[in-house]
């Protein structure tokens, strides 16, 4: 059975399953952002799963919030103590953990980018060698969050959007905004971000940064947010504005609060990042590499548009990774 403790301030909990006798000397790594966030709670119980079944013994930190990076690199070089068979982990930032992971590969321990979180050209110059990484694709997760704006508003559409980005220097955030601009841009070239502005994952950052939004462009078509903590944010403000309806919110990960808000109708939709999946197809490609088999240097999991018509219908096969 697994167990789960607070260690410390900075670790937020450890789990520990263990897998048969055969595998015993294979010992996965896992460090994730924070399990306070349902994205990484789903991607917790892929790895469980795909360690279950894989029979092999892992453990899994994470720090208490995604802005932590200085205790998540100190969880990280604690972790290499135990000298793990692989490091899987979802840096908080490009930078926060290459003097950790740089040591990891001089002990010959394989590294593994969870979610797509580091630079590769930045892992380069600080002679990291990434083993692989997997994740969605960011830019086209946003692409598709534009998409669907166009598709609610139409083509023709013109206003003010507020699109809300991530930590401020992290490359995912970075990436999914990027995305939803460039295809704003095309596919609703009326539609004008009036502002892009870091919310740092944070719910109640994103609700102010909203207000503020809103009382600049009282008549603000949509809001784009990097991920669903920061767009349910936005919804609270909206509503409480009596806005509620008339602004399309979109978020992005597909976690279990986004899932209540669209069935609730409130939260417009969010682009799931299937995050269960990526953990479990993470221990079955690290199976590959420790066995020496070539792998892709980027596997992309399919991202959803969740909506309330789709989660209704209840027909797409993804929905099954919706956790």
């Amino acid at each position: 059975m697994p167990s789960r403790f607070v260690v410390s301030a900075a670790v937020l909990a450890v789990l520990s399953l263990t897998g048969t006798a055969a595998a015993a000397d294979k010992v996965y790594g896992v460090l994730m952002k924070t399990l306070s966030n349902p994205f990484w709670g789903a991607m917790e119980q892929g790895v469980k799963d795909g360690a279950a079944a894989a029979g092999v013994e892992y453990y899994l930190q994470a720090v208490e919030s995604d802005q932590a990076a200085e205790p998540q690199l100190n969880v990280c070089n604690t972790m290499l103590e135990r000298q793990p068979t692989v490091m899987l982990t979802a840096a908080i930032n490009s930078t926060n953990l290459l003097p950790c992971l740089k040591r990891a590969n001089e002990l010959g321990i394989p590294v593994v980018d969870l979610d797509a979180n580091i630079d590769y050209a930045i892992a380069d110059q600080a002679g990291v060698k990434i083993a692989f990484t997997i994740g969605s694709d960011n830019e086209a997760a946003g692409a598709q969050g534009a998409d669907y704006v166009a598709s609610v508003l139409g083509a023709d559409a013109t206003g003010p959007v507020l699109v809300i980005e991530g930590l401020s220097g992290n490359i995912t955030g970075q990436k999914r905004a990027r995305g939803f601009a460039a295809r704003l841009a095309e596919v609703a070239p009326g539609l004008e971000i009036v502002a892009s502005l870091p919310g740092d994952w944070d719910r109640g950052k994103a609700a102010n940064i909203t207000q503020d939004s809103l009382t600049r462009n009282p008549d603000l078509k949509a809001i784009f947010a990097a991920n669903d903590v920061m767009a349910l944010g936005a919804v609270e403000t909206v509503y409480a504005a009596g806005k509620g309806g008339e602004i399309v919110v979109v978020g992005v990960d597909g976690n279990v609060d986004a899932v209540k808000s669209i069935k609730e109708g409130r939260l417009s939709a969010s682009v799931a990042q299937l995050p269960y999946l990526v953990g479990k197809q993470a221990v079955e490609v690290v199976g590959d590499v420790l066995a020496g088999k070539a792998v892709e240097q980027f596997i992309a999991v399919p991202t959803l548009v969740l909506t309330k018509a789709v989660l209704d219908e209840g027909t797409e096969p993804l929905l099954q990774y919706v956790k």
